[in-house]
């Protein structure tokens, strides 16, 4: 590859993912596209993942290792890991600890942003099992205007191909732009979603339609516990209430706003009732609503138990059916890629 070709850095943040950070470090370095660096940040890992990181810089000269000296949230320590890129990157290329990219990942999608000069988001297929992730484009559609895509996905006309970090490329100088690029990071393993939403505001989004991504979901990954925390259901909400306005008309905004608030209500009235009313994981909820400037609303709350009331006398069968789906799924890994539906 040519050195006049743009130059990429590529980061995994990596937290305990020493069972899985070999298959994704040797992925990276199987790229056909040569002309970038290797960023690995270790975020005070407890088991062998900083050995594996020096194994592997002792072996090629484009990794850098970093070894932070505190722990960071999640999405935190990507901002901080974006931050030590090289000021010579035209793009960044985050790579989770447990997924990985195909040899021809990067080529693919730097050349799709090299043909078009106003993208700054690019996305591909990602495939996690059987499931192919983030399909709804039509195959000869490329270039989305940024705007337009967050502003019918936020309204639920548009399936979700918002991607994920490891499915997506992000142009450096929209990262360089901000002071986070992830907003809201502190406590919330969906900022990444956020960071997209914010940096649509100025860029058209790019997509590949080829599978150049691997998804891992296990039991100790982000997206497994935020099905069973509700994150998903707090991170859409939050989602609307903070760029809503950017997006939507008044009407829009206040009609999906109560749409996003209801579901996410009612979602908690049901987790309540599965939890024993348990404070503690009433506490737990505020706190991460705080996160996302959003207060609790005991009111809403209480409508929503209202409504779940109703349900129970109205179709007892299907309610009670519905509870135990909730019961047999707790704990259990569920796939990426919500969307505002």
């Amino acid at each position: 590859m040519s050195s006049s070709q743009p130059f990429v850095s590529v980061i995994t943040p990596c937290y305990n993912m020493g069972e899985f950070l070999g298959e994704c470090i040797d992925s990276v370095l199987r790229q056909t596209y040569d002309n970038f660096e290797y960023l690995l940040v270790n975020n005070c890992s407890t088991d062998n993942t900083l050995q594996i990181m020096h194994d592997y810089a002792k072996r090629d000269s484009r990794i850098r290792v970093h070894d932070n000296t505190e722990f960071l949230d999640v999405m935190v320590n990507h901002s901080h890991a974006m931050r030590m890129m090289s000021p010579e990157s035209g793009w960044c290329k985050c790579v989770s600890a447990d997924d990985w990219i195909f040899p021809d990942c990067l080529r693919q999608m730097v050349e799709l942003g090299v043909a078009h000069p106003n993208v700054g988001i690019i996305c591909c297929y990602s495939i996690e099992g059987s499931r192919i992730l983030f399909q709804g484009l039509d195959y000869h559609t490329t270039v989305v205007n940024g705007r337009e895509l967050c502003r019918e996905t936020l309204l639920g006309r548009h399936p979700y191909v918002l991607g994920a970090p490891t499915s997506l490329l992000y142009r450096a100088d929209l990262i360089r732009s901000v002071p986070e690029f992830f907003p809201w990071a502190q406590g919330d393993p969906h900022a990444d979603v956020s960071g997209v939403y914010q940096a649509l505001q100025h860029s058209d989004y790019g997509f590949v339609h080829q599978i150049l991504t691997y998804t891992r979901v296990h039991t100790g990954s982000q997206t497994s516990q935020s099905f069973t925390y509700g994150r998903i259901n707090r991170a859409l909400l939050g989602y609307i209430k903070r760029f809503g306005p950017i997006y939507l008309t008044e009407d829009e905004f206040k009609q999906q706003l109560q749409v996003f608030s209801d579901k996410y209500y009612d979602w908690l009235a049901a987790a309540l009732m599965e939890n024993s009313f348990d404070q503690a994981f009433l506490e737990r909820q505020r706190k991460e609503l705080a996160s996302s400037e959003i207060e609790l609303d005991m009111a809403e709350l209480a409508k929503a138990g209202m409504r779940r009331g109703l349900q129970l006398v109205l179709h007892p069968v299907v309610t009670m059916t519905k509870l135990r789906g909730v019961r047999k799924r707790k704990g259990k890994v569920e796939a990426r890629g919500a969307k505002l539906t």
